[in-house]
């Protein structure tokens, strides 16, 4: 029997990797090292845009009018650091802060501070997948930059030449069903070509209103899952079959 599908788009958090790598290291890390990197970063021209999209997800036309209430760099930087804060705290999935979380994560990722955790059966069905021709790709929450150094530094080696590209928040939110309708024109396929693996159903909901396949990730850690859903649950990757 053929493969059913030419692309295979895969969720990080619960799916790929633990929640509990992500909500006990690597959020962590940005709360540790948010103020430090704020000023040591300040001036630097990359930041600018994404202090300007951090101003924007807040209601602001830009960085310059979010902060006309502050009168030096330390009062504007303090607003910044209190607004990421308050994302986190509210675990927001707000595209600035996402954004600054990367920058962070590269500094963590560069310096060997962090090494990114993938579950066991994660490589091997990654080879399989490409071996047979499949392509792969990355949707999350998180920045694309984010996810190529998680996926550049992880304890299994680097992983990055399995995936064919990556989206985030940029092209939709995950659980609206134009964002995977967005994915398949970008991939190039039809949407009922692509298998979407996620832990969160409302994601999976959206991307099978459009024609997709769908896998229920369950691994350790995750939320439980309420039953009346519609889609096959796996706990490892092994349990895809191409045919």
């Amino acid at each position: 029997m053929a493969c059913p599908w030419n692309v295979i788009l895969l969720d990080i958090e619960g799916t790929t990797s633990s929640v509990s790598f992500v909500y006990d290291v690597m959020f962590p890390f940005v709360l540790r090292e948010l103020d430090n990197y704020l000023e040591s970063a300040w001036n630097e021209p990359a930041l600018a845009p994404v202090l300007d999209q951090i101003a924007q997800d807040s209601g602001s036309s830009d960085f310059a009018s979010w902060t006309a209430d502050c009168t030096d760099e330390s009062q504007r930087r303090a607003k910044v650091s209190a607004e990421i804060r308050r994302l986190m705290d509210g675990d927001v999935k707000a595209t600035g802060l996402k954004a600054l979380q990367g920058m962070i994560w590269k500094d963590g990722f560069e310096r060997g501070e962090m090494i990114a955790q993938v579950f066991d059966d994660v490589p091997e069905a990654l080879e399989a997948w490409t071996s047979a021709g499949l392509r792969v790709y990355i949707y999350s929450s998180g920045s694309i930059a984010a996810q190529k150094l998680f996926f550049g530094h992880c304890e299994a080696g680097n992983l990055l030449g399995y995936f064919s590209g990556h989206f985030d928040t940029t092209t939709g939110p995950k659980k609206e069903a134009k964002s995977y309708d967005a994915i398949a024109a970008q991939v190039g396929e039809a949407a009922e070509k692509v298998l979407f693996i996620s832990d969160i159903v409302a994601e999976l909901d959206a991307a099978k209103e459009i024609g997709m396949d769908t896998r229920l990730s369950i691994r350790p850690g995750n939320k439980p899952v309420e039953d009346g859903h519609t889609h096959e649950a796996i706990t490892s990757f092994t349990q895809v079959s191409l045919g």
